[in-house]
């Protein structure tokens, strides 16, 4: 009796199932799951002081700017990942005294943020574990793998940036804290 539907079996049924539509997707979810394994570290770290990387990152980016302040949309331009709503993660930093909304006398609509000293004192407490989170992340690799990793992810997204992002991004959570790369 012949099964019906059924074809001899051709060198091409005995090859491995694809995993991949393209070598471009296997980049991509490697890339995926290297995100995935590396935030674990991250958020543990920041996990010990109920802040998330990105309320950090904007920490470290009012530093950089204090005592001066940045206008919500500059810092939000600043942050590594893009923040759909700045103004809850300023509000949870305002509401822990880490930071301050100032606005502008000529324009009400503008509001700028600072640093507060606690904001900054929680930076200087969170220093040596983001250092060795970075260490635990990525310590595993040599400089010259790190460089060219680096150099990698840079042209990979540099299509994808707008024109005004700067060349590297600043201020970046645990992977990128001890060199700001």
């Amino acid at each position: 009796m012949e099964k019906v539907g059924r074809h001899p079996r051709s060198n091409a049924d005995t090859a491995p199932p694809r995993r991949f539509d393209s070598l471009e997707q296997e980049a991509y979810l490697n890339l995926w799951r290297t995100y995935d394994r590396l935030k674990a570290i991250e958020e543990e770290v920041f996990s010990e002081v109920d802040l998330s990387a990105q309320q950090y990152n904007a920490l470290r980016i009012l530093r950089d700017v204090a005592p001066e302040a940045l206008p919500t949309l500059a810092l939000a331009s600043r942050l590594v990942s893009r923040a759909p709503d700045i103004t809850r993660l300023v509000d949870r930093l305002e509401a822990r005294r880490l930071v301050r909304r100032e606005r502008s006398a000529h324009n009400r609509r503008v509001v700028r943020i600072a640093l507060e000293p606690a904001g900054d004192e929680l930076l200087d407490r969170m220093a040596a574990r983001v250092v060795a989170c970075a260490s635990r992340q990525l310590g595993h690799l040599d400089s010259g793998d790190l460089r060219r990793l680096i150099d990698l992810l840079k042209a990979a997204r540099r299509p994808h940036e707008p024109s005004d992002t700067p060349a590297a991004p600043t201020s970046a959570p645990c992977a990128a804290a001890a060199s700001d790369s």
